[in-house]
């Protein structure tokens, strides 16, 4: 077993668990599950049925990532964010007998490469979490985000752009929608309505 698992974490047997992943006390990965190389499972958290997770995932403690997530590879997922699969949850039908996991269609989050989900926030799905976003503590994000977007509240909306180094980009002066990491140097553009790409590939 080339992977760490806690004595006390529950990891079907069915699952697949990538080299050099953590799954850290109490945490629970379910059936056919798969997670990739180098991911951290924190304390207490949650991985559904089903659940696809790329390489270099941190899911920190308590966090619940309910089937049929998907996330790439350099996901954050901050302490106990949800992400839902369920937009209009009921115990009981409209009969009143309680449902059960055939009465109703799971819907899913998708996470592109190199978000983040900040404390306690929750992706309300279906939703798709763009490349390198940034969600900020408690937001609850309920439509989709672009890539690079700074998202915050409830529900969240955007209040500016992130770059790779998940700082928040400052617009270069005289150059109207072209935006700078401060910490970095890294440029990007916008590209057109609620979106933004790295400079160099549109840029010499």
């Amino acid at each position: 077993m080339n992977y760490r698992v806690q004595p006390t974490a529950q990891v079907d047997e069915t699952a697949e668990i990538g080299a050099g992943s953590s799954v850290w006390e109490l945490a629970q990965i379910r059936e056919q599950a798969r997670l990739g190389e180098g991911c951290v499972v924190g304390r207490g958290a949650y991985v559904g049925t089903g659940v696809r997770i790329g390489d270099n995932v941190k899911i920190q403690n308590y966090a619940l990532v309910y089937e049929p997530a998907e996330l790439a590879d350099g996901v954050f997922i901050g302490p106990s964010v949800v992400l839902t699969n369920d937009h209009n949850p009921r115990s009981v039908d409209p009969d009143g007998k309680q449902k059960r996991g055939g009465d109703w269609e799971a819907v899913g989050v998708k996470i592109a490469e190199g978000a983040s989900l900040g404390a306690r926030s929750v992706a309300v799905a279906p939703v798709r979490i763009g490349r390198w976003a940034m969600i900020a503590a408690g937001a609850v994000v309920t439509k989709d985000v672009p890539d690079f977007a700074l998202v915050v509240g409830v529900p969240a909306r955007q209040v500016g752009w992130v770059g790779h180094a998940g700082v928040k980009l400052v617009e270069s002066a005289g150059e109207p929608g072209v935006w700078e990491c401060p910490q970095t140097g890294a440029r990007y553009r916008e590209t057109g309505e609620s979106t933004l790409i790295e400079a160099d590939r549109v840029m010499s």
